[in-house]
């Protein structure tokens, strides 16, 4: 009985897996995680970790930028920063960019997209509509150009007396709006660079947003028109939710942007508008830094654009999560 025992337990031993040792540290092993590893690693800390860490120290100091002395000051920067109305103001634009921008951009962005993509005719194959390669080529050219060059073009345009966009509205009877100034008046002067930004971008995202409808297989839709689903009940039921994923990076980077948008905001109107009605965070940065030498102040500035930037991509995967993300990560 024991030799059988034994046998047994010989046998079941053979049949199980054997564990697998630690494998050796080779040189090729080393190089490897060297190289592909710790390098980049060390270029990512030393070129994006260190300069944050030095830019949070310079904004506890008095530094001025243009000499060795510094005086550490703790948190008075910040102090400043949040009893300055002005900076205050260029927060606000700042949020209120971020929130515009992306939904406007998007929304548009996904309704071209569509159709392009799946808009065509309700009956036959799915398919985009007519001339949609030439749709796409026409709405990608703005991107094309670089942003400095847009916000000068659009400055000239919006020219209260040789403005193009002044003649347009003359010459078809709304003469109200003969020397208007889109970029000197408050009530517009937020919304005329908005829609700068915004034209700037559709394209872009329309092309990303029509890569990503182009994955999403035929089925969907022909199952969607069977159950008389019209094109927005299509576009909200099965196209969104199989490209929610492409959407929050697209809503990431644009809201990214917007916090920053200084080559716009500069182009367009360099003193920050009428009223600080369109000064924004880096705008205030840039004079706080290179005109008036408070390096110190300007780099407390710089920490909240970036601690502003990561609670509003925060937010953005939040939202995500609690609408339906968590549902597609757990089935995933």
């Amino acid at each position: 009985m024991t030799e059988i025992a034994q046998a047994g337990a010989l046998e079941a031993s053979a049949s199980a897996p054997r564990r697998k040792g630690r494998r050796k540290l080779t040189f090729d092993r080393i190089s490897l995680m060297a190289v592909f590893l710790v390098l980049p690693l060390a270029i990512y800390f030393v070129f994006v970790v260190w300069p944050f860490v030095q830019a949070f120290y310079y904004s506890m100091t008095d530094w001025s930028g243009f000499s060795s002395n510094m005086n550490f000051i703790g948190l008075d920067n910040y102090k400043t920063l949040f009893s300055d109305d002005i900076f205050l103001k260029a927060l606000r634009n700042n949020i209120l960019l971020a929130v515009v921008v992306p939904t406007v951009t998007i929304a548009l962005s996904l309704a071209l997209a569509s159709l392009v993509t799946v808009g065509g005719s309700a009956s036959g194959a799915v398919r985009g509509l007519r001339n949609s390669s030439f749709y796409r080529v026409i709405s990608f050219f703005p991107y094309t150009i670089p942003a400095i060059i847009i916000g000068l073009l659009w400055a000239q345009m919006y020219d209260p007396s040789t403005g193009l966009l002044n003649g347009l509205l003359n010459d078809v009877g709304l003469n109200r709006f003969k020397s208007y100034p889109w970029l000197g008046d408050t009530r517009t002067a937020m919304a005329a660079s908005i829609f700068v930004i915004i034209w700037s971008f559709v394209g872009f995202y329309m092309v990303l947003f029509v890569a990503a409808i182009k994955g999403i297989p035929a089925e969907f839709y022909d199952a969607a028109r069977i159950d008389g689903a019209g094109r927005v009940r299509t576009a909200y039921s099965v196209t969104l939710p199989l490209i929610r994923g492409t959407v929050q990076t697209a809503y990431i980077y644009l809201g990214i942007f917007a916090l920053d948008a200084f080559v716009y905001m500069q182009a367009l109107n360099p003193g920050g508008g009428p009223n600080n009605s369109t000064l924004v965070m880096s705008q205030d940065l840039f004079t706080t830094a290179f005109t008036k030498s408070h390096f110190g102040l300007a780099s407390a500035m710089g920490v909240v654009l970036a601690l502003v930037t990561l609670i509003f991509a925060g937010i953005i995967f939040a939202v995500n999560w609690f609408t339906g993300g968590r549902d597609r990560a757990v089935r995933a």
